[in-house]
């Protein structure tokens, strides 16, 4: 290993270390995808089950396994925690970073440890490397399927074209469909853009098909066997219907993904938007002169351009419309932005940058680290506070963003992009970790909830929930490893139980508990719920 080499490795091993696993269980699961996910893993752990995901012991058939293969391997490895549910995001999320060091390494030199910083430190990559859930299992499966698809059409090795099937197969069991359309979807862009029509059928490759069947339809085969409502359920609602009707409500604007994927690509956003725009000019011109000979560089910007594009259009004509749909475009504008930055400090010696480009640049770096500082205040009161906090945040922004500015309009220019941009990176996260992670946990977890209740009981008793949201019912289902019971579905435990429900609920609960003996027990203020003993019905 040479000293460059070993040099490259303790960056990228450091940068994943911080941005992925530092802190990674700060504060407990969010939201009810988190909990949800990382419960039914737990049962399919709990009951030796690697075919049929279960909820409260029911068929759970909302996403295919993987993610529940990863965190039942964490959970067996490291226990049930929040962190192991985790860490499956984190380590796919490392394991993209090294595929894309690899492939700039040996396609691309020159530029691959900016290529893996780059997609390690968006937005995106980040929050999703945090989180219990497909996301990024999705993003890291889907993007080493492109990226083994472009080297096999830049080398003609079927190695890498099994690759693509091999990993789009793994998409496939990470949450369905959406990987190989959007694969298909990508293909044919490029292929149009290139004028190589034939590019698609060459794709088609039948060990490569017989692979791709070979990995991702066995569960699929074996669910459908064990569970008769899968392809109901799995096929004709989780996906057909979530695409093509608001059912999930999750309704947003067609545009919804447009600022979507720009917040996702934060702090490279401005260089990403730079990028795009020169490629799609330079092959818009090409495109015209139609005796100019195919420039390989410029046909990988082009492929780059349609992997970004092509998720959140395809995403855009959905009726269901999550953040975290976008994702698998991130290592795109990474791998864009990394090919633009090889072009200009190779063809033109790192020659000046446009000095508006540069300035909002680094205004957009500087920006995050205004809410970082701010955390407590934005998670606890909604807002960003007046006075000295405000003042404080502000004056940290400005000299970033000054440092930013001055030292890429300097001599080095793009050789210091990385460098620089990676400091309010690694500030802002700090900062979140170091200053918001109680107030997260405090307001968006159900954790100290679970660990006051935990502190009431002599022994474990059932619990129900009343008008409490899915987030406080999935996080309490995990958290206490328990079935939750919810009144107004009628599923109203006969015996001594708890109860949970919202402050603004008291009335409801009257109702509800009406003839039996009750007994509040306290106020979780952060969540606005109270808690309750319930006697067991009388016969």
């Amino acid at each position: 290993m040479t000293n460059r080499t070993r040099t490259d490795v303790l960056l990228l091993v450091g940068f994943c270390a911080f941005l992925f696993f530092y802190g990674l269980g700060s504060f407990g699961l969010i939201g009810a995808d988190e909990p949800r996910y990382a419960q039914v893993a737990r049962e399919m752990l709990d009951r030796h089950d690697w075919i049929t995901p279960t909820l409260g012991g029911k068929p759970w058939l909302e996403k295919p396994p993987l993610y529940y293969w990863q965190a039942m391997l964490a959970y067996w490895v490291l226990g049930v925690s929040d962190v192991a549910a985790r860490v499956p995001s984190a380590v796919d999320a490392t394991v993209l970073v090294v595929v894309v060091y690899l492939f700039f390494r040996r396609f691309r030199p020159g530029v691959e440890v900016d290529a893996a910083l780059i997609t390690a430190s968006c937005a995106g990559t980040i929050g999703y490397a945090r989180a219990a859930s497909m996301d990024m299992p999705l993003a890291a499966t889907f993007s080493i399927a492109m990226l083994a698809w472009w080297a096999w059409r830049e080398s003609g090795s079927r190695t890498y074209l099994a690759a693509f099937y091999f990993f789009t197969a793994l998409g496939m069991l990470t949450k369905g469909p959406v990987a190989p359309c959007l694969a298909v979807l990508i293909i044919v862009l490029f292929a149009a853009a290139a004028r190589e029509r034939r590019l698609i059928l060459r794709t088609v490759w039948f060990p490569g098909v017989l692979l791709f069947c070979g990995v991702a339809l066995p569960w699929y085969v074996a669910v459908q066997l064990h569970n008769p409502q899968f392809f109901r359920e799995f096929i004709l609602e989780h996906n057909l219907a979530r695409f093509s009707t608001n059912l999930y409500h999750h309704p947003e604007p067609f545009w919804y993904y447009l600022p979507v994927t720009l917040l996702a690509l934060v702090p490279w956003v401005v260089f990403v938007a730079a990028a795009f725009v020169e490629r799609v000019r330079v092959w818009w011109a090409e495109w015209k002169a139609t005796s100019t000979e195919p420039d390989l560089e410029l046909q990988f910007g082009v492929f780059a351009c349609s992997w970004l594009v092509a998720p959140a259009a395809f995403f855009s004509i959905s009726q269901s419309k999550l953040p975290g749909y976008i994702i698998p475009a991130v290592p795109a504008g990474a791998i864009l932005l990394a090919g633009y930055l090889r072009e200009h400090l190779a063809e033109r010696e790192d020659g000046p940058v446009s000095k508006w480009l540069i300035v909002l640049h680094a205004l957009v770096a500087a920006i995050p680290i205004i809410p970082a500082l701010l955390i407590v205040y934005l998670v606890s009161e909604h807002r960003l506070p007046g006075g000295r906090p405000m003042l404080f945040a502000l004056a940290i922004a400005f000299i970033l963003c000054a440092a930013i500015a001055l030292t890429l309009v300097g001599r080095m220019h793009l050789r210091m992009l990385r460098f620089v941009t990676l400091i309010p990176v690694v500030l802002a996260v700090a900062a979140i970790l170091k200053l918001g992670t109680n107030a997260i946990d405090l307001k968006l977890s159900v954790r100290p909830l679970a660990i006051e209740l935990a502190g009431l009981e002599t022994r474990r008793l059932p619990l129900a929930v009343c008008g409490a949201s899915r987030e406080v019912e999935y996080g309490l289902a995990f958290y206490r490893d328990q079935t939750v019971a919810r009144y107004e579905t009628g599923n109203v435990p006969s015996g001594e139980h708890l109860l949970v429900a919202p402050t603004s609920w008291k009335d409801n609960v009257a109702k509800q508990t009406a003839g039996q003996r009750v007994s509040f027990l306290g106020h979780y203020a952060p969540l606005e719920v109270d808690y309750y003993w319930v006697a067991a019905v009388k016969n």
